[in-house]
């Protein structure tokens, strides 16, 4: 189980592998984002895309996906989150690529007024297999404390 007590500031987690295809590209864009450069192949390569892409939004998913399956496994004591604070989408995302996520402790406090939870700012960042970083993010998220009563 990770409680608040166990977050470190400062430290990293590399973590996650998601091929993103293109029948879920369009799947997602068809529902959620029907442009038409995630859509159609002559579309897309009429923009700067050059070819079919991913839609923001669904690189947002891909990458939630993945920082889900990585709280599962460790047990991640989370309580959701006030939001986003800065979100980029910095490179195209194509089928055929295959997403990877770090993420970042920057910050982290209790709560003042519920003593049963702490709140953490993160960075996160997500690359494609050649390392190049297609999304970056900083989030504040709440998370269970073990001991209510105690301090930082």
């Amino acid at each position: 189980m990770q409680f608040y007590e166990d977050l470190v500031v400062g430290e990293v987690h590399r973590f996650g592998s998601h091929p993103v295809t293109r029948e879920e590209v369009i799947a997602f864009a068809t529902r959620y984002d029907p442009q038409p450069f995630h859509l159609d192949d002559a579309a897309a390569a009429a923009t700067h895309f050059g070819r079919l892409s991913a839609s923001g939004w669904h690189t947002c998913a891909m990458v939630m996906a993945m920082i889900v399956e990585r709280h599962k496994h460790s047990g991640h004591q989370g309580l959701g989150s006030p939001g986003v604070d800065d979100l980029r989408w910095l490179h195209p995302v194509y089928p055929g690529d295959t997403l990877t996520v770090e993420t970042e402790m920057l910050e982290k406090r209790r709560s003042k007024t519920k003593p049963d939870r702490g709140i953490f700012r993160s960075a996160t960042r997500a690359f494609n297999q050649d390392g190049v970083m297609v999304l970056s993010m900083t989030s504040r998220a709440m998370v269970r404390t073990r001991d209510a009563g105690g301090t930082d």
